[in-house]
């Protein structure tokens, strides 16, 4: 089947482009989930542990302002469906995320972690302060790749690349690829937790007018 190009108009090509650096902090989101047969034993547990955890993360030298939480929260738990439903007591929740900027020292700051109370360690994230400045970076290399791919394509069909009549940016999520915060494997921090580099990335999509 012969395919058409409906709006002949010019060149429109795709470009993407990446920086990649040194995480300089980590995000790591932890959970206290305790179980009791009476709320005011779940508030207590989950009260004790929430204390115990943020004292922990104090003596790793990270202050309150990088520590952001929830409330706690309180809910019936059960067990199986219909008649066969089973009551198991109360359930005390608090997440909380922990920005730590001393990466060397984040595997010792998650085990003490868990150990003062975190029974669920949800996520941990590493990501760059700059990375405004970081993005626009990955923009502009997207631009070029762009350019070259459009010199290409005009000098094979024999025509001049004329002006950039159209610029449309693209969401590399959208592609599979993450903008922000995606590691590569790379040299990091000692230990089992060695983070890699993360990597930044932009793409966009350009329109060029064709010259004879």
């Amino acid at each position: 089947m012969t395919q058409a190009i409906r709006e002949p108009w010019g060149l429109s090509v795709f470009g993407a482009g990446s920086v990649q650096r040194e995480p300089q902090v980590a995000r790591v989101k932890l959970a206290v989930d305790l179980l009791a047969p009476t709320p005011d034993e779940a508030f207590k547990r989950a009260g004790t542990a929430v204390k115990q955890l943020r004292d922990t993360v104090r003596r790793h030298g990270i202050p309150d302002a990088a520590v952001s939480g929830s409330r706690l929260s309180l809910t019936s738990s059960y067990e199986g469906y219909g008649a066969d439903r089973k009551f198991l007591g109360y359930r005390c929740q608090a997440s909380y995320t922990v920005e730590a900027s001393a990466l060397h020292d984040l595997q010792q700051l998650i085990v003490d972690a868990v150990d003062a109370g975190a029974n669920h360690v949800e996520e941990v994230v590493f990501d760059v302060h700059d990375k405004p400045a970081l993005r626009d970076e990955a923009r502009r290399l997207a631009v070029a790749a762009a350019r070259r791919k459009a010199e290409v394509y005009a000098e094979a069909a024999g025509a001049g690349l004329g002006p950039v009549i159209h610029l449309q940016d693209v969401d590399p999520e959208t592609l599979g690829v993450r903008s922000h915060g995606r590691l590569i494997s790379g040299e990091g921090v000692d230990g089992d937790l060695a983070p890699g580099l993360v990597e930044i990335a932009a793409a966009v999509l350009v329109g060029y007018s064709l010259t004879p």
